[in-house]
């Protein structure tokens, strides 16, 4: 099975220009050309519609589609029952969001593995798009994060809210924070609307980070004024030196799981979701985005980052 070809195929159905998927493969635009012209000689029938207009699917192209997606993920499926662990265990490979990595994280291990006692858990932080693309890819098989990427591969639910605080070396005012000593965190789309919306005389400054753990050390050691987690907030106010910044409203993030739409209702990645959603307090996962026709949950949801 020639697995780049539904690859370029798939590519090349999100970008409707063969330069744009050469650019995103990695390869020439001859290639693409060939891959494609290599597909529609295997399924006898031509794909792609190309005219000074852009680059269309046919009606076959169309109909193709989502047994390409079927097919790409019938493979991921297979080189993964095909990986040992060592230990002769399942594996489930979860990423998570960088933020999410606390002192409680261990406890929520924990529960996935009392849930899935037979299985080899591959832990890994990342962001949110690349762990969208991940799990359309079959890299991974469930992931934990702030912004969903609106895809037909793609299923999200919501299962938990965090938020996060203002905390000052310099003042517990609003009125009073400086922006040339405020450090921006850019933690999720959602997370800078609602910033921008409730503090947009703080929003050009010449220091930005998107991770919390980093905006910490960058707190500590330079000192200023910032958004942080919660959690993060209690011991910075709480090992002296910091103040909470009384009136800066606090900034909610919503936390989603993501799986890919086969796996779904599929009774392991539905009690993963279950145990994600007690570890964040949060009733049961409730659907957040459309992700197919055949399932259309909820509104739209914002672009990953």
């Amino acid at each position: 099975m020639q697995i780049e070809l539904i690859e370029t195929f798939l590519d090349l159905c999100e970008t409707r220009s063969f330069n744009r998927t050469a650019d995103r493969l990695g390869v020439t635009q001859s290639t693409v050309s060939g891959r494609i012209a290599a597909l529609e000689r295997a399924v006898g029938a031509r794909l792609f519609a190309r005219s000074r207009a852009g680059t269309e699917l046919t009606t076959a192209g169309l109909r193709f589609e989502p047994h390409a997606r079927g097919l790409r993920h019938g493979w991921s499926e297979a080189i993964h029952a095909t990986r040992t662990t060592g230990i002769g265990a399942a594996t489930m490979r979860i990423g998570i969001q960088h933020d999410l990595i606390d002192s409680r994280f261990t406890e929520l291990l924990a529960a996935f593995r009392a849930t899935l006692p037979g299985t080899a858990f591959f832990i890994e932080a990342d962001y949110s798009a690349q762990m969208c693309a991940d799990i359309i890819s079959g890299v991974e098989d469930f992931a934990i994060l702030f912004s969903p990427r609106q895809h037909p591969d793609l299923h999200f639910e919501t299962v938990g809210e965090i938020a996060y605080l203002m905390v000052s070396t310099e003042t517990d005012r609003i009125a009073a924070v400086r922006p040339e000593t405020y450090i921006l965190g850019n933690y999720s789309p959602a997370f800078a609307h609602s910033h921008a919306a409730l503090n947009p005389g703080l929003t050009a400054v010449s220091l930005s980070i998107g991770q919390n753990a980093a905006m910490v050390s960058l707190l500590r050691s330079l000192g200023g004024t910032a958004y942080v987690l919660r959690g993060s907030a209690g011991e910075l106010t709480r090992g002296g030196g910091f103040r909470l910044v009384a009136d800066a409203p606090p900034i909610p993030q919503t936390v989603f799981a993501a799986v890919n739409m086969r796996n779904r209702h599929r009774s392991a990645y539905r009690r993963l979701m279950r145990d994600l959603s007690a570890h964040l307090g949060f009733p049961a996962p409730r659907r957040s985005g459309r992700a197919s026709p055949a399932d259309r949950s909820a509104g739209s949801v914002p672009a990953a980052r």
